[in-house]
């Protein structure tokens, strides 16, 4: 049998970055929903968490302008300070290379606001670096449709590979049997999966209870 862990995600092998998810940036945000954004981006820290990912967050101009870090994102790491900076471009700030370094993880995998600008800035500074590097495209957010869609395109054409936050968590969970995380990984989608989180807690909550009775009988 293949081995496959080469082509897929191992969450071992990789660190987060959540780039800028503060109260400014969601504000110029046209492309998508802002508060399903903040919902996917919540979901991946969570994912991080379960799965034991080194997650590194920044922030630009915290206290200046842009505001600090999402509440309800922050709340997952309650004792981990965003890296705060003034660059645009996060790769540029020397503080955040050493943590990304001191990871020893060479797959990088970016949630951010704005895509185009954020995002695609430090994501084509790593590719150069010799990292590889993932976008969640359904965790970051551009100024416009087009902006983000744009943004996207360049970086896959540069070698970025565009993910979604859910195809990262079940990358990383890989096989149903992994029974050390299944549970918290059932307990992220049913809180944030939407229609299929629902699902799944019906089938907890009438299924499954119906067919043990149906046993028993």
């Amino acid at each position: 049998m293949r081995n496959y862990q080469q082509c897929l995600l191992d969450p071992s092998q990789a660190a987060i970055l959540i780039i800028d998810h503060q109260p400014q940036m969601y504000f110029g945000v046209q492309s998508h929903d802002r508060a399903e954004i903040l919902n996917h981006v919540t979901a991946l820290a969570k994912a991080a968490q379960v799965f034991q990912v080194p997650c590194i967050l920044t922030t630009v101009e915290a206290a200046q302008f842009s505001g600090y870090m999402a509440q309800k994102l922050q709340g997952v790491y309650p004792q981990t300070m965003p890296i705060d900076r003034t660059c645009i471009n996060c790769w540029e700030d020397q503080n955040l290379r050493k943590v990304v370094a001191g990871t020893g993880k060479k797959k990088l995998i970016l949630a951010g606001l704005w895509t185009e600008a954020c995002v695609t800035f430090p994501a084509l500074c790593m590719l150069e670096d010799g990292y590889d590097v993932f976008a969640v495209t359904d965790a970051c957010g551009g100024a416009s449709e087009e902006a983000h869609d744009m943004a996207i395109r360049r970086m896959a054409q540069a070698g970025v590979v565009p993910v979604t936050w859910q195809q990262v968590m079940l990358e990383f969970q890989r096989d149903w049997n992994n029974k050390d995380t299944y549970d918290q990984v059932m307990e992220i989608i049913k809180e944030f999966s939407g229609a299929y989180g629902l699902g799944v807690e019906y089938g907890e909550t009438m299924v499954q209870p119906a067919h043990i009775q149906l046993h028993k009988a």
